[in-house]
């Protein structure tokens, strides 16, 4: 039997400037859209409010306030009490992007993401982290039908928010040999195209310089590869390119951690251990990690050894249908060990 060839959804809208923010009327008329929910939350609102709403249309804008610790059956309820629009936007990180995303998949609307900072790929991906009986859960959604990434706010976000960003693009590399691990060992099926661009998106990243990571160039090489790396989840129907192990050890973090640091940040060290642990570009990662600013910006947050530890135990569990390198006992032990030896560990965790 042939395999069909597969349609693959990717944004129609594709900005990442400086001032784009006020070029969303414009942008949205373009699209023929008439009218338009924003979706803020309470920081998002206050600060950027203006800048969005004194944009020159004629397209009908309304706007919603949503809280953080919403949960699945939360954003359901507001999904159908809602109007229809033609097009759902969310301005804001994480959370609310994908509050947004997932509100516009249970209407079957567009969605329009304008990321405020750069600290992880969810405004550009195929599905969203929403809260689902108390835990957060990965669920469906869709590639956005647009990404509006505006440098001037993104290069005014905190250091770390980018700093999380660079640890969440360099999982694609441990995450690419986890998913071809998988294969060897009859697990999964690694889909060439959706694996190739993962490797495209972080190796472009990694050529830029990176002595400034609030230099503009940096900032839309880190944007647009996250963005590769969203396409290549709807290739592939998961989340595979982009997160393997590494993931499963920040998701450990996020239910075992005292004090759970922000994903990105997690997924960054977890990468940097599991590089050494599949002895696959290690030294690279060293590099980068040493050269943004990474480590020593880990140095200043007291994390600690032993939930990392714990958190590599647990990782399997998280998903049990995989088979990372972390889901053999000879990896994890070897995870653990590294964990108590390697120096750079040692003066990064406590």
């Amino acid at each position: 039997m042939i395999t069909p060839v597969t349609s693959v959804p990717i944004p129609a809208i594709l900005e990442i400037k400086n001032g784009v923010i006020h070029q969303l009327g414009d942008i949205l008329e373009k699209h023929q859209f008439a009218t338009a929910i924003i979706i803020f939350d309470p920081f998002t609102y206050e600060n950027f409010k203006e800048d969005i709403l004194k944009v020159r249309t004629s397209i009908n804008i309304e706007t919603l306030i949503l809280s953080s610790n919403l949960d699945i059956q939360d954003l359901i309820k507001k999904a159908f009490e809602l109007s229809r629009y033609d097009v759902v936007i969310a301005i804001g990180g994480g959370s609310i992007v994908d509050y947004g995303k997932y509100i516009a998949f249970a209407r079957r609307s567009p969605f329009i993401s304008i990321p405020t900072s750069a600290s992880n790929d969810g405004f550009a991906s195929s599905n969203c982290s929403i809260l689902v009986d108390g835990k957060k859960t990965t669920v469906p959604a869709r590639v956005p039908y647009g990404i509006l990434a505006d440098l001037n706010i993104i290069k005014h976000a905190p250091s770390r928010f980018v700093l999380a960003g660079i640890g969440d693009l360099m999982s694609n590399i441990t995450a690419i040999y986890d998913w071809e691990f998988e294969e060897r060992h009859g697990k999964s099926f690694v889909n060439a195209f959706a694996s190739m661009l993962s490797k495209k998106a972080v190796n472009s990243f990694i050529r830029t310089p990176m002595t400034d990571i609030k230099n503009p160039i940096l900032l839309k090489e880190l944007i647009s590869s996250a963005t590769m790396g969203g396409i290549s989840t709807a290739i592939s129907g998961n989340s595979s390119p982009i997160s393997g192990s590494e993931h499963l050890i920040s998701h450990a973090l996020d239910k075992i951690a005292a004090k759970p640091a922000m994903h990105g940040i997690q997924v960054g060290i977890a990468t940097y251990i599991m590089a050494n642990v599949q002895n696959h570009r290690a030294v690279r990662m060293r590099k980068v990690f040493e050269r943004t600013g990474f480590f020593q910006y880990v140095k200043t947050l007291n994390l600690l050894k032993h939930e990392f530890a714990t958190a590599i135990q647990m990782a399997p569990s998280i998903k049990p249908n995989r088979y990372t390198y972390l889901h053999d006992p000879t990896y994890q032990a070897k995870a653990l060990q590294f964990l108590e030896e390697d120096p750079i560990i040692n003066e990064l965790l406590k």
